[in-house]
């Protein structure tokens, strides 16, 4: 096997999970547990699709991904935020929903191929004098536009939350929106922001898969890499940039299995892999609670001003 093409192949693969981790740690440190993930992802995987296949226009498509995203996390806002319904319900519904909605707006579009234009829009870019370093430059400085922008958003979305006062606002309505509220923050506005830009960011992990990664249209494209992304958000101990590290790691996991067809090795077993590492790593961050790597002290729990 081939170490340089499979580290290269390891980042493309790891890239939608990347979207989705991040997209879910802006969620979950606003205090909410959005468990509809892989809803968002398929939404915005079916609304980018659909809009590259109909227009052929790439940055269109990107961008009715996000929004299809966006709008999916703003339900899950509206409901648990203004609603207080149940965080754990709600995602779990949005991924049903998202679920069906995609399969339903996709039908006729199974086993088509976005458009030509689409396709070059997203080759491999190589960049100069970095792509040229041998080893690091086929693994890291010579993919698409949309690898290197999730990790332009991982390193934006860490100086956000740790280098700006409203990204620590937003982290003292997810740990404790009492003294938040006390201190005239708007807790409402905040996580109805977050929430959605977080979703905006999943959508744009589905459109990877629909536009790039695959590309064409098949139903279930995301095959449960919203459930990993979630779990990748407490291995990744909700930081930005060692989400890069776990998802090009699980990115490696989930191709494994294609490297490897001749191997002795049975080729289900390859396939379980991510889902085991995923397992693995859960294990292993719960034998290890610190306070660095601590949830949001508020997590999944509903905000009522009148009880403070």
């Amino acid at each position: 096997m081939d170490m340089v093409s499979f580290l290269s192949a390891t980042v493309v693969a790891g890239t939608p999970l990347l979207y989705a981790t991040l997209g879910e740690i802006l969620t979950e440190k606003s205090g909410n547990l959005n468990l509809g993930v892989e809803g968002m992802m398929l939404i915005g995987a079916v609304a980018g699709f659909i809009s590259a296949y109909t227009t052929g226009s790439p940055l269109f498509s990107i961008g009715m991904a996000m929004i299809a995203g966006a709008a999916g996390a703003l339900v899950y806002t509206f409901l648990t935020v203004s609603l207080r319904a149940n965080q754990v319900v709600t995602g779990l519904t949005l991924t049903i929903f998202g679920t069906g909605l995609s399969s339903f707006l996709g039908q006729k579009y199974v086993g088509q191929v976005v458009p030509d234009n689409v396709k070059n829009f997203f080759k491999p870019l190589n960049i100069p004098v970095l792509s040229n370093i041998p080893f690091l430059g086929k693994i890291l400085f010579s993919h698409d536009i949309l690898v290197y922008l999730s990790i332009i958003i991982a390193i934006a979305l860490g100086i956000y939350l740790y280098r700006t006062s409203v990204g620590l606002n937003l982290r003292a309505v997810g740990e404790n929106p009492s003294s938040a509220d006390a201190a005239s923050i708007n807790i409402n506005l905040y996580k109805y922001i977050n929430l959605m830009l977080g979703g905006a960011i999943c959508g744009l992990g589905g459109a990877y898969l629909s536009l790039v990664y695959v590309p064409t249209w098949q139903e279930n494209i995301t095959s449960g890499r919203g459930w990993i992304a979630v779990a990748l958000v407490i291995f990744a101990s909700w930081n930005p940039y060692k989400a890069i590290i776990a998802s090009y790691l699980f990115g490696g996991l989930d191709i494994i299995g294609f490297r490897l067809e001749n191997a002795v090795i049975s080729k289900y077993f390859l396939d379980m892999l991510p889902y085991l590492g995923t397992i693995v790593a859960l294990t292993v961050f719960s034998a290890k609670k610190s306070r660095k790597n601590s949830p949001p002290k508020h997590l999944g729990l509903p905000y009522f001003r009148e009880e403070r």
